[in-house]
């Protein structure tokens, strides 16, 4: 990566920015090559012709997102055709760049690693809400995705204890107790709610 300058921070008060924020693309961005991308702590995304970036993740999205693989890296053990992918599962999409909090590829579908973002749609998008999404936003992104070839998206809000499940013909809200319902393109994929929030309910 090219060394660049350190810059001024300039505090301002939380309240006068809102997230996503829009940063300057740096000189020679290209979104097909990590290495020109701003070396920032938190996420960024490419979609829109803007950077966009968020922070961190607190504490519930953290602990969420654990939860969210481990029930996932479970069930591929027992499906091998899959991949499942985490810390921001990069990918470009019709030119845009974005970042999952896990995701489901068919292994069919990927060819070998070669250190950049994947360019095939994934069966599978899992968004985790931290403290500064709402559901509005993240259905937002549900639908970009799905307008990718994703064939199903997963919205998780630890804070309020339920989970949308997205297809193009449909929206699924699911809470403690239920399940979260199969995709015929994931066998038998339809892990409980709780297993999603276990860490954070203390179990």
């Amino acid at each position: 990566m090219v060394a660049r300058a350190p810059e001024e921070l300039v505090p301002v008060p939380r309240s006068a920015v809102r997230f996503p924020l829009e940063l300057q693309l740096p000189d020679g961005f290209v979104a097909s090559e990590p290495d020109t991308w701003p070396n920032v702590e938190g996420s960024v995304e490419f979609y829109g012709g803007k950077l966009l970036y968020m922070p961190p993740s607190a504490d519930r999205q953290q602990d969420t997102v654990v939860d969210v693989i481990a029930a996932l890296a479970i069930w591929r053990k027992a499906h091998r055709d899959f991949i499942v992918a985490g810390n921001e599962a990069g990918m470009i999409l019709d030119g845009e760049a974005r970042g999952a909090d896990a995701a489901v590829w068919r292994r069919s579908d990927l060819g070998p690693h070669v250190g950049k973002f994947r360019r095939v749609p994934p069966i599978l998008a899992v968004e985790i809400a931290g403290e500064l999404d709402d559901e509005a936003t993240l259905t937002t992104k549900a639908k970009w995705y799905l307008a990718r070839r994703v064939e199903v998206v997963w919205l998780v809000f630890p804070a309020s204890r339920h989970a949308l499940v997205l297809t193009k013909s449909a929206t699924r809200k699911v809470g403690p107790g239920e399940r979260l319902p199969p995709h015929p393109a994931l066998p038998e994929l339809a892990p409980l709610f709780d297993e999603l929030v276990e860490q954070i309910d203390g179990r």
